[in-house]
């Protein structure tokens, strides 16, 4: 168990920035200073919670409960995780979808409204800086949500446009919002929620969002969405009223705490990239095989960054291709080579443990797009010895995002 933790930590923190200068959150320029606390800090450590640094940020990696404890909860009832450490920012003004438009892949101007989608930050290289989640708001502007590992690379990015944007005589604006965000993730996550809203939950779809009062809380925008592949919410929410929506929340008994190494175990099983591992700027969306971020009047239009390189590898070829991989024997983990049946390196695992839910091992890498195709034989390096592995289509377990029937 404390090997899992510790691996899932180690992962996480490969896409950590070291320091940050996004205005607003209490970022610092200093490598050297102390890593930041979200407003839940305290919160965690009288839980219980076993703090790491992860993305220049003091997050719990577990609780009292093991890992796979705390995993399995999540798939069978509901967890809690603390992720105020994600940048989440406001896009505002009358040209907001075109700025959007012109940094990612996705089709923002077709959302409706409190729809919100997954996309792509892609330079013009085709590679990916980042991946996050754009929500048109029905209150006039776009809720943004991406990696803290990525947060001064991103806000970066997006200043560097807005300027080119005002400009060039748009009307468009860049706010960070100073809130904590919460994700409660499980099965019975929209029971448990629905008895602190006056809304119906069940209307609520997957990526569609709401802003309302969370147990008396007002001003919270809540998010069907998640990183687990089960159904479950993201709650954005006043910082300073983190904790009373925290302390809420596990007055029912269904919901639990859970850290870091959960929340990698749960995303890899579900088959969901980790940013750093899994996909970089030296990966394009073909490789990652994330074609379907990218909108289909954006293909035609080819006017997003790195469009001239991404557009030709759909129809045409890549030179590998992001896979799922089971495993037997000792798990295989970042780095470790895949081989073909005639010994030879074809690839490389981004992510592998130990899958809780189906007591296999699991991973995901990059291969030859000749060895891509599920069911085809391989080879795993772990440990300097070769394990029997195969290409698996991916989620390995089911995800359970929730729609109207």
């Amino acid at each position: 168990m404390q090997q899992i933790s510790r691996f899932a930590v180690r992962g996480l923190r490969y896409g950590a920035a070291g320091s940050s200068t996004v205005q607003g959150r209490g970022y610092s320029g200093d490598q050297k200073s102390a890593p930041r606390q979200t407003a839940l800090h305290d919160f965690h450590r009288e839980h219980g919670g076993k703090m790491v640094e992860f993305a220049g940020w003091s997050l719990p990696v577990q609780y009292k409960d093991s890992h796979i404890s705390s995993h399995l909860h999540t798939r069978q009832h509901c967890s809690l995780f603390d992720v105020s450490h994600m940048l989440q920012t406001k896009v505002l003004g009358k040209d907001r979808i075109v700025f959007m438009e012109s940094l990612v892949v996705g089709d923002i101007g077709e959302l409706k409204e409190n729809q919100g989608t997954l996309s792509l930050f892609t330079n013009d290289k085709g590679g990916i800086i980042d991946d996050l989640i754009v929500n048109n708001t029905s209150e006039g502007f776009l809720y943004v949500v991406s990696n803290a590992g990525c947060a001064e690379k991103d806000y970066a990015h997006m200043q560097n446009r807005l300027q080119e944007c005002k400009a060039a005589g748009r009307d468009v604006d860049l706010d960070v919002i100073d809130f904590a965000l919460l994700a409660l993730q499980g099965p019975s996550s929209a029971r448990v929620l629905q008895a602190g809203l006056s809304d119906d939950l069940s209307k609520l779809t997957f990526m569609t969002s709401i802003t309302t009062n969370v147990f008396g809380i007002p001003g919270c925008r809540v998010t069907r969405c998640g990183y687990t592949g089960e159904d479950g919410v993201e709650i954005s929410v006043p910082a300073q009223r983190a904790v009373e929506l925290a302390d809420k929340l596990l007055d029912n008994s269904e919901v639990k705490l859970a850290g870091l190494a959960a929340r990698d175990s749960l995303r890899l099983e579900a088959g969901l990239c980790l940013y750093g591992n899994d996909i970089d700027e030296t990966t394009t969306p073909v490789e990652a095989s994330l074609v379907w971020t990218i909108g289909k009047r954006r293909r035609v239009s080819m006017d997003f960054p790195g469009a001239m390189v991404i557009v030709p590898q759909i129809k045409g070829k890549v030179l590998r291709k992001r896979v799922g991989l089971t495993s037997t024997g000792p798990p295989a983990r970042q780095h470790a080579h895949i081989l073909n049946s005639e010994g030879h390196v074809i690839g490389e695992v981004t992510s592998g443990c130990p899958s809780p839910s189906l007591r296999i091992n699991v991973a995901m890498g990059y291969v030859e797009p000749e060895y891509s195709k599920a069911g085809t034989a391989l080879r795993l390096e772990v440990r300097k010895k070769l394990v029997d592995g195969v290409t698996s289509k991916m989620p390995f377990v089911p995800t359970n995002y929730y729609s109207l029937k």
